[in-house]
């Protein structure tokens, strides 16, 4: 396959790769969860992947990250690796459709967190996060996610943590180039083997091949194409447009979920994704302005 070379391209091309491949990762993360501790899958699919890709790109040249760009890393990899963690916890409880369906706020929080950094929100802005905001009230007061607390806990932390890592990786001095995805890859899935390991996880027996599967494609697919994706886009375009995902994740893991699954899609939990993508709009539409 060749790489495209020209700048539009390839945005076009990391943008369809995150919009198919992490929609898809939620699926895959309920099958493996069928085999694999939560922890232990989120950390060894990331240290995993951050190792293999470390490796590949030593072995082309690439040079050895500084200290202050492991230092970058390592904070960076734990806000966005942590956050795919409380997903995983919270799909124990909570079906992968309204995991995704609850992530789609990530948007209105990076807007937030923009702020942080003197880009505070419009007046428009400020109506696009209520109307998003009121979306995830919605999917938690329908009973798609009141009947887990602590799944939407987790689902929460876990947007907050991706997009305060995200807007926080624009102002940090991280590797060059691929290594920045590698090295935080590295240090956040071992930000997580070891709460794994104090948490005392362990196989409770030999992990099943569709599990084994879907470890697999998190580790290729998910991990090492997807963030390698994420990471280009947002140093190459805008914060909106490359959180945009968050359009359509949430429709391709429902979707999955209802097909392969036979995940029932909640009316109210519809009515959430409309609010909230409504609101995402009304925000991407007036940074785009």
């Amino acid at each position: 396959m060749t790489v495209p070379t020209s700048p539009r391209a390839r945005v076009a091309l990391a943008l369809f790769s995150l919009y198919v491949i992490w929609g898809s990762t939620f699926l895959a993360i309920r099958y493996a969860l069928g085999s694999f501790p939560p922890l232990l899958l989120a950390g060894g699919r990331f240290l995993l992947a951050g190792g293999l890709f470390y490796v590949i790109l030593r072995a082309r040249g690439a040079p050895r990250p500084t200290l202050r760009e492991w230092r970058g890393a390592f904070i960076v990899g734990t806000l966005l690796c942590c956050a795919n963690g409380c997903v995983v916890l919270a799909e124990q409880w909570v079906s992968s459709g309204i995991a995704a369906v609850a992530l789609a706020s990530v948007p209105l929080w990076a807007a937030l967190f923009a702020g942080l950094w003197g880009r505070w929100p419009s007046r428009l802005e400020w109506v696009g996060l209520g109307i998003g905001l009121l979306g995830v009230a919605l999917l938690q007061s329908g009973g798609a996610l009141r009947a887990s607390p602590l799944g939407a806990v987790l689902l929460t932390a876990s947007t907050v943590s991706w997009a305060l890592g995200s807007m926080w990786s624009r102002k940090l001095t991280l590797p060059k180039g691929l290594m920045a995805s590698a090295a935080e890859m590295l240090c956040g899935g071992a930000v997580l083997m070891t709460l794994s390991v104090l948490h005392g996880e362990h196989f409770a027996a030999v992990p099943t091949a569709p599990a084994m599967a879907a470890f697999l494609y998190l580790v290729t697919f998910g991990s090492i194409v997807g963030y390698t994706a994420y990471a280009y886009l947002l140093t190459n375009v805008r914060p909106a447009l490359a959180t945009s995902y968050a359009y359509v994740n949430p429709v391709v893991a429902v979707g999955l979920g209802a097909g392969f699954l036979h995940e029932a899609v909640a009316p109210n939990a519809v009515g959430a994704l409309a609010l909230i993508l409504g609101g995402v709009a009304l925000v991407m539409f007036q940074r785009t302005a």
